[in-house]
């Protein structure tokens, strides 16, 4: 009962947060309060237990992140070896001249029984000890921990653009680019902190040099001056006792630093833990255990050589080879065995079910590019591709149609191929074995790999191994996967073209969900003002001016309101955009309080209103020279507002807008055409250009 409470209290202690501060108030305690020798036999097994519980988890965790406090934990398993070396060096000088046994078994057992009792063998024990643990594996550590802090300080900013990228294409959601941004710091102060942590054991090590030599200096002083003992007598109990010290204290020091060492050198993106590492990189290929047991062989054939040893291990190694070479045949059968087999429909009649439809949204992909599309082989495409269907679905306001994906073995091994409505609109090469590296504009440096163009931009990229990802986001580059190369083209073209994904079935599904909130509206609009084709007419004009239909409500009842004047999908487009106009506005410009805006000479409107006017009756429309005048204005005119990193909006008449639109809608893509009508009333305006008034204005043709 009384231990069942001290475990209920203790378990309260550390849920307030009173474990760690209780826990370094005993371990400064340690370096002052003397403690019997089994205290001390009950904390060093501890310490060699708690060595060997951090070394295996270390060697289980599938992370280096996935232990985040191992830095805290080596802190205080370094304080727990240095007080517990305090408490056994104040024994060792106060009890050594009584015997061997002065500072407890465990040191007893460590300086008689793992050395034979014999301190001149202790020493160079210790000082192997010493060495394999300072120079090898603590030095090692410490070099690695402070090149993959740099080297991931340095690549933060490419990792942060890497996610911004994603997320602007739609790869990911705002909540998975918080996570991803979170864990990109944790990796950095993670990093950060094993730098300054690995320290703590290399100080361990010196630490435990030193405190030998005092042991033994001291021991020898207090045995003959105040002890009168024999020099023999007393080189013998108190060196004995402190090499017994030494190596209790630094089996768990090495055991640490090499936990240390294999959390620093483990590789963040691995999915196994080391021992499915090892299987999977060392021992899935049979040849080099062939060749070795070959090599084995030989050796155990020369003459003088232990014969036996060599063919022994030779025949576990070869054994050990050929298990591995069955095991893969083994598994490649049962890959064929699950390969379907197309049947035979040579008997049956045709029916409309072979006749084909096309497909919306297609991808179709060389043969070496069907592991990125194979969930089995670990192929993200699926998912990231669904992702951009998510994103541009909330960003449309419509369900964005499923993409159909398949092999094409007519198409070049590296190269996809994107398909609106059965007609290919795009194609690029990708390689799935490399990663591309895009120069967002500026980079300190180039690396080595295959030169080309980002299918999605026309950036200039590199294709680049794997190993070379950090040195290119430390350059400055953003580096992508093929996966993503391929799903954010996807996206840009969908965006694009999203106006031809939007047919009636999508139409009828909009109006269906409106209906839940406003089944009047719906009724009144539906056939009685309008039909269903003439709405998918407007609603595709909107989606093909890049207004999105999210606001489907004002979209309808500004519909409803307008259809008793004209069935003009044109003129209902004009009303639609006029009432979405804040919206149209608040996209363009944000929350700013003042709109700048290009504006047309009077003179220059008047002429293309005349102009659009003849064009309507048959007539010529506007001279060509004319024409090439605007059209170099306003792109000089854009130029200059996306330099000054503000939007480029032209604000004419009403019955200018449309004809203005389709004219630098794709030659002039940064140019946003808006009528008066459009802007909202509480925006002011600010006129920085008037194009018109350096032109030749020319009579119409």
């Amino acid at each position: 009962m009384q231990q069942t409470g001290f475990a209920n209290q203790l378990q309260i202690a550390f849920r307030n947060g009173l474990g760690a501060p209780v826990l370094l108030l005993m371990l400064l305690a340690m370096l002052v309060v003397p403690l019997p020798p089994m205290a001390l036999d009950v904390l060093f097994t501890f310490n060699i237990s708690l060595s060997l519980v951090v070394l295996l988890a270390a060697v289980y965790v599938i992370r280096p992140l996935d232990f985040s406090m191992f830095p805290s934990v080596l802190l205080l398993t370094t304080l727990l070896r240095l007080a517990l070396n305090v408490a056994s060096t104040r024994v060792v000088l106060l009890h050594g001249h009584t015997g061997a046994d002065a500072a407890g078994k465990v040191i007893e057992s460590f300086g008689e029984f793992v050395i034979g009792g014999n301190y001149a063998v202790g020493l160079v024990v210790f000082a192997i000890l010493v060495i394999i643990n300072f120079v090898v594996v603590t030095k090692g550590a410490n070099r690695v921990a402070e090149v993959s802090a740099r080297f991931t300080l340095d690549a933060l900013p490419g990792k942060q653009m890497a996610i911004d990228a994603d997320l602007n294409a739609g790869l990911l959601t705002q909540e998975d680019a918080s996570q991803r941004r979170e864990e990109v710091r944790n990796e950095a102060d993670f990093y950060g902190s094993m730098d300054g942590a690995s320290k703590f054991v290399r100080g361990d090590a010196i630490a435990g040099i030193m405190i030998l030599f005092i042991n033994i200096l001291g021991g020898l002083a207090i045995g003959m001056l105040q002890h009168n003992m024999a020099l023999s007598d007393a080189l013998r109990n108190y060196t004995l006792l402190t090499i017994g010290d030494g190596l209790v204290a630094q089996i768990p020091s090495l055991v640490i630093s090499t936990a240390t060492a294999l959390i620093v050198t483990r590789v963040s993106s691995s999915k196994e833990d080391m021992g499915q590492q090892l299987m999977s990189q060392v021992l899935s290929d049979p040849r080099p255990l062939w060749i070795t047991a070959g090599i084995l062989g030989l050796m155990g054939v020369i003459p003088g050589m232990p014969n036996m040893v060599f063919l022994a291990l030779a025949g576990v190694v070869g054994g050990l080879a050929y298990f591995l070479g069955r095991k893969g045949e083994t598994e490649d059968e049962d890959e064929l065995a699950e390969v379907a087999v197309p049947t035979e429909r040579d008997n049956e009649e045709l029916s409309w079910d072979d006749v084909h439809t096309v497909d919306v949204i297609g991808l179709e992909v060389g043969y070496r590019l069907i592991p990125l599309v194979d969930r089995g082989q670990g192929g993200e495409l699926m998912a990231k591709i669904k992702g951009v269907r998510k994103k541009l679905s909330q960003e449309l306001g419509f369900l964005i149609q499923p993409v159909h994906i398949r092999d094409n073995l007519d198409l070049p091994p590296n190269t996809y191929r994107i398909s609106l409505l059965g007609v290919p609109v795009a194609e690029a090469e990708v390689f799935a074995d490399r990663e591309l590296a895009i120069n967002p504009g500026r980079v300190f440096g180039s690396v080595q790999g295959i030169a080309t163009k980002d299918p999605a931009f026309g950036l200039d990229a590199i294709w680049i191994e794997h190993a070379q990802r950090d040195q290119a986001q430390t350059m400055g580059y953003t580096v992508v996967d093929p996966s993503t190369v391929i799903a954010t083209q996807l996206s840009q073209i969908l965006h694009t073209h999203a106006h031809e994904l939007l047919g009636h079935e999508e139409v009828q599904k909009l109006l269906d969900v409106l209906a839940r909130s406003a089944p009047k509206l719906v009724e009144d609009l539906v056939p009685k003002a309008l039909s269903l084709g003439a709405i998918v007419r407007v609603l595709q004009n909107l989606l093909e001016e890049r207004i999105p239909l999210r606001d489907m409500r004002t979209i309808a009842e500004t519909l409803a309101e307008h259809a008793p004047k004209s069935q003009d999908p044109g003129v209902l487009t004009a009303a639609a955009r006029a009432a979405l106009g804040r919206s149209i506005v608040q996209h363009i410009n944000g929350m700013a309080p003042e709109l700048a805006v290009i504006t047309l000479d009077p003179t220059l409107e008047q002429l293309l209103l005349q102009s659009i006017q003849v064009a309507a009756e048959g007539g010529a429309g506007l001279e060509p020279g004319l024409a090439d005048q605007l059209h170099q204005a306003l792109a000089n005119n854009t130029q200059q507002q996306e330099a000054a990193n503000q939007p480029a909006v032209l604000l004419v008449p009403h019955s200018l807008r449309n004809w203005l639109a389709r004219l630098v809608r794709h030659s002039i893509p940064g140019l946003h055409v808006l009528s008066y009508n459009e802007v909202p009333d509480d925006k002011q305006i600010k006129v920085v250009a008037t194009v018109g008034q350096q032109l030749q204005a020319q009579g119409a043709a």
